[in-house]
């Protein structure tokens, strides 16, 4: 099932499947702003990438001695959830762990994701539940895509990425293999007026990894330099720039923690930015996007 939810100047749709985002519509400036999640690019919108963002060392972690097989993103994203509430300006959801979702991570859990509309403002909200006995580790993150070009007649790399204040930003890249972030080597963004165009080759080796809660806002802007779209995320320690081969669309990703660098075989609890819950804990975080 699909909600909507509307104002006069944006429309929002969200799915059960995955509680997923479907559908930004900017009414004033009559344009989709979202990603149509065209399978011959990239079949989705703006999955929810839990309990793992990206992917394991060797698709797997180790809990408690114990191996445990977890694909790319995690399994909430391709999950029915349950619309637990819907207002006018809101609905949120719930996904439960099952006996299917103990198999490959052990924690009984309970994930809610509220989409709140204020105006021009979409807050997507993030709360984690753990009703394990014992504590429970996890990353959470968002990766909503964004059509670029959104006008007619213009290209891709007439669009720049915006960020807040920074001169240069540091990041990583994917091993091509594994999946997983090459961790002995950065690269980095140069930026003009705190903006740099989007390269045709800017994602020839997948995503940019940027850590180290670099950026708290990233936007795309049109050709003349405005803005469109815009994400805000302070206290998010990683996030994710990339976009498929060709594709027009750019996805901006928020991620409280990452995928696994490349060769790490120790325990999950011990990952960088990994999110511990003791039992009965509830986690809280939101991100905000902004249509301009």
């Amino acid at each position: 099932m699909i909600h909507t939810l509307e104002n006069d100047q944006l429309r929002i749709k969200i799915a059960d499947h995955g509680a997923e985002l479907s559908e930004i519509y900017d009414k004033t400036n009559d344009r989709q702003v979202l990603w149509n999640a065209d399978p011959a690019y990239w079949k989705r919108h703006a999955p929810v990438l839990f309990p793992n963002v990206g992917r394991y060392y060797e698709d797997h972690c180790l809990i408690n001695g114990r191996s445990y097989t977890s694909g790319q993103h995690g399994f909430a994203r391709d999950m029915e959830f349950i619309c637990t509430d819907k207002t006018d300006t809101s609905v949120t959801h719930l996904l439960e762990s099952t006996e299917e979702t103990l198999k490959h991570w052990p924690y009984i859990f309970q994930l809610y994701i509220t989409h709140t509309l204020n105006e021009r403002d979409l807050t997507v909200s993030w709360k984690v539940v753990n009703k394990s006995q014992e504590t429970m580790y996890f990353t959470i993150g968002a990766h909503p895509a964004f059509n670029v070009p959104v006008l007619p007649d213009t290209v891709q790399s007439q669009y720049r990425l915006t960020f807040n204040g920074e001169k240069e930003l540091s990041y990583c890249l994917l091993n091509p293999e594994y999946g997983t972030v090459i961790p002995d080597k950065t690269y980095t963004l140069h930026l003009e007026n705190n903006s740099c165009p989007i390269d045709e080759h800017m994602f020839d080796h997948d995503a940019l990894v940027f850590d180290n809660g670099q950026i708290t806002k990233a936007g795309i802007a049109l050709p003349d330099g405005t803005p469109y779209v815009e994400i805000s995320c302070d206290g998010f320690p990683n996030f994710g720039i990339w976009a498929a081969a060709g594709a027009p669309f750019v996805c901006l990703e928020p991620w409280m923690g990452r995928c696994d660098n490349t060769g790490y075989d120790k325990e999950l609890s011990q990952k960088p930015n990994i999110n511990e819950l003791k039992p009965d804990e509830i986690f809280d975080q939101s991100y905000m996007i902004s249509v301009k």
